[in-house]
Formats: C-alpha cells, sequence, structure tokens
C-alpha cells in the first residue's frame, strides 16, 4: 500500500505536514474538523504539496524530514512541485 506525505496550508496561512494512504479522505477529513488537533482550529485548509512513497515507513521517514524544515525550506518544496 503507498502511503503520501503532504502539507497544508490552513487559513491563518501556517503550514501542516502529515501522512496518509488516502490524500482526499485525509483533507476531506481536516477540513471537517476531525483531523489533526493542529488544524481544528485552522480550517479550511488546502493541500498544497504530496509526494508518494513506497510504504509507511518511508513515508514516516519523509514527514520527520520535512517537519524539521524551515517554513522557508518548505515553500521552496512546494514551489519546486508546481
Amino acid at each position: 500500500m503507498n502511503y503520501y506525505v503532504y502539507i497544508l496550508c490552513c487559513v491563518d496561512g501556517t503550514l501542516y505536514t502529515g501522512i496518509t494512504n488516502s490524500i482526499i479522505r485525509r483533507v476531506a477529513a481536516h477540513n471537517n474538523g476531525k483531523g489533526a488537533k493542529y488544524t481544528r482550529n485552522r480550517i479550511p485548509v488546502e493541500m498544497v504539496y504530496q509526494e508518494e512513497c513506497s510504504d509507511k515507513s518511508a513515508a514516516l521517514h519523509r514527514e520527520y524530514e520535512i517537519k524539521r524544515m524551515t517554513r522557508a525550506e518548505k515553500l521552496k518544496l512546494i514551489a519546486r512541485d508546481h
């Protein structure tokens, strides 16, 4: 089963990084207030980046790498994807 690392842009302009095996379902959960605690008061959210990983372990590792990035580095990653 493939997993995805994703970055959301919250309504307040902050960025949230997570993993899922279903992008559509997960973004909907965030926007319905049933996602991460961080995003519950920052909806609506918009997915601005996604990266496919081969398995959950790889996705968790990549999520850790992205979470350690500065905001500027994350914005460059997002821009490079578009």
